[in-house]
């Protein structure tokens, strides 16, 4: 019999990989899921074959979660491993710091743009899966895309653009690319930043694209050995970027930042008086050390979740918010709650539009924040459940900014089967609560991918 408490902390408890791929229909439902809910919830994540542990939680092999709903109904569940290159024994990086695009665990996030699902992550090519989560092959948007593809695209909600960027190991370190609606990549523009950093996510607003230069870099001499090659550099400092969504810009405009880290951004905008606002979860230099020493395996229980766990000593990631001047070239800082955070989501139809509520993962639960007012709540999952990211989707004909569902994989400490929560986002009470059949181990990112609309 295996001693779990002698494997790193993301192969047990809630992040333990699954062995299997399963197909389950008929699902029970405790409450009652609301009737216009009517299309897929895809979840990727980390999902290491058996016996193929890569050293991080960063690197396992992807697998997709999906749940079909319709009609009031939870119709089916499947688990998918995505059949990338790297997958089949095929490193994504070599000791000369060669990526191989096609190589990617592709474990991060899932999304639909132009009526093509793409499972994404940062080292390499989007890979085409179908909606049933069959891994159809890597994506290049017809040979356009030449480097790697963020997990974090931006969708414009007024235009249909998809934003989205490209870093690598040699020059050019950042590639900007947009892509039209209809899934032709339109643009593509090298961006000049001084090296190889660990650049996650970025924002949109209207005009502009930010971005997030920060001192995480790539650190050659860690590239050859089984984790993450990054760690954090004081000495790179940190720098928020503006650049004009103009086409054919180049042109950032930098403004220093105090040093910090920051995985994922909540959403930016312009404000009334031409500032750039953007809100994100933050990390300080202890912070961060905890929570990359912990997802890393040397630390904690927890994964990236651990900086957010209640009672953790260490600084934790926090919401917080940047305003940046283009007239004075000044940044203001600010806590926008002291609540610890990871996994910002909000109401797409406002990405780089101002917003008054994001949604987080706090402690075990999914916490609220107003953003008007600086505050925030959270609903609690019960005894050994931990709430995963939650997707929001607005409810039919809503007014609101916050009429709608949220949607997250419950994942459980003790191996019990997973769930999927289903919570009015207006009051985080319990809508309805999907029973899977199977345990579903802690992830990333996940979509909602709506049913589309018949066509006559």
């Amino acid at each position: 019999m295996t001693d779990d408490t002698m494997l790193p902390p993301y192969l047990r408890g809630r992040f333990a990989p699954v062995p299997e791929e399963h197909s389950a229909a008929g699902l029970t439902v405790r409450g009652s899921l609301p009737p216009d809910l009517d299309g897929r919830y895809l979840r990727n994540g980390p999902n290491p074959l058996p016996g193929g542990d890569k050293g991080h939680w960063f690197t396992g092999s992807g697998m997709l979660h999906g749940i079909r709903l319709r009609a009031g109904r939870a119709e089916w569940y499947r688990n998918r491993w995505i059949r990338t290159r790297e997958l089949e024994g095929h490193p994504f990086i070599r000791e000369d710091l060669t990526l191989d695009l096609t190589a990617t665990p592709a474990n991060t996030h899932v999304i639909r743009h132009a009526d093509t699902v793409l499972a994404l992550c940062e080292v390499g090519l989007p890979y085409w899966v179908s909606e049933s989560l069959e891994t159809i092959g890597p994506f290049d948007f017809g040979g356009r895309l030449t480097t790697s593809m963020t997990a974090h695209p931006k969708e414009d909600p007024d235009t249909g653009e998809l934003h989205l960027f490209g870093s690598g190991f040699a020059p050019p370190y950042l590639t900007y690319h947009r892509v039209t609606a209809e899934g032709r990549l339109l643009d593509s523009r090298p961006v000049d930043v001084p090296g190889p950093t660990m650049m996650h996510d970025f924002a949109i607003t209207e005009h502009h694209i930010v971005w997030m230069d920060l001192p995480v870099v790539l650190d050659p001499v860690l590239a050859g050995r089984a984790g993450m090659p990054y760690r954090w550099d004081e000495g790179y400092g940190a720098r928020l970027g503006v650049m004009p969504r103009t086409p054919g810009s180049t042109e950032v405009r930098w403004y220093d930042v105090d040093p910090c880290y920051v995985f994922h951004v909540g959403n930016a905008y312009e404000n009334a008086q031409g500032h750039v606002v953007l809100d994100a979860v933050r990390y300080d230099r202890a912070g961060f050390q905890y929570a990359w020493t912990d997802i890393g395996g040397s630390a904690g229980p927890s994964g990236l979740v651990g900086a957010m766990e209640p009672g953790h000593s260490q600084a934790p990631a926090v919401l917080h918010r940047w305003t940046l001047d283009p007239v004075t070239g000044r940044v203001t800082e600010s806590q926008l709650d002291d609540r610890a955070a990871e996994f910002p989501t909000h109401n797409e139809t406002l990405t780089g539009r101002s917003n008054r509520y994001l949604y987080t993962v706090s402690g075990d639960g999914i916490a609220k924040h107003d953003l008007a007012h600086r505050t925030s709540h959270v609903h609690e999952t019960p005894g050994t459940s931990h709430a995963g990211e939650a997707v929001f989707v607005p409810a039919a004909g809503a007014t609101g900014e916050d009429e709608g569902w949220l949607l997250s994989l419950v994942s459980d400490e003790d191996g019990a089967a997973g769930e999927l929560l289903v919570l009015d986002a207006v009051e985080l009470s319990v809508q309805a609560v999907v029973e899977l059949p199977y345990p579903v181990p802690a992830g990333f990112h996940g979509s909602w991918l709506p049913e589309p609309v018949a066509r006559f």
